[in-house]
């Protein structure tokens, strides 16, 4: 060996320890001094909106799915409708049918969780 090969060695040597010997673990940060967190107190939830329903019976049928959006301030964004006939036809056009009865009877009390619909028959049909 030369002169020259023994400082390769050494760290060639000292390249090889430090692969079989695992890495020290990180040492542990020091305990916070910062204060305990506290979870915020518990409000109890809002009691529901509620709200009287409207007479609506004679109503246009898209004013009346109208008032209620209004009234509940779209706590009630949608209402159904039937065709108080019994034929089964789809209120395609609101606009164009006539409210004849109401499932909710007016100044009952409506909140979200009510299910309004309407009976209605085409603008030129009586009820």
């Amino acid at each position: 060996m030369t002169p020259r090969s023994l400082p390769v060695l050494a760290l060639l040597l000292a390249a090889a320890a430090a692969c079989g010997s695992p890495a020290p673990a990180p040492a542990a940060p020091p305990p916070s001094a910062a204060p305990a967190v506290t979870a915020a107190p518990v409000e109890s939830a809002p009691a529901a909106t509620a709200w009287v329903m409207p007479d609506l019976v004679g109503a246009n049928l898209q004013d009346a799915q109208n008032a209620v959006q209004s009234l509940t301030d779209f706590g009630i964004a949608v209402t159904t409708s039937t065709d108080a006939t019994g034929a089964g036809r789809n209120q395609v056009l609101d606009a164009n049918w006539t409210v004849c009865a109401q499932n909710i009877a007016p100044g009952e009390t409506i909140t979200a969780d009510s299910r309004i619909d309407f009976a209605a028959v085409k603008l030129e049909e009586a009820c």
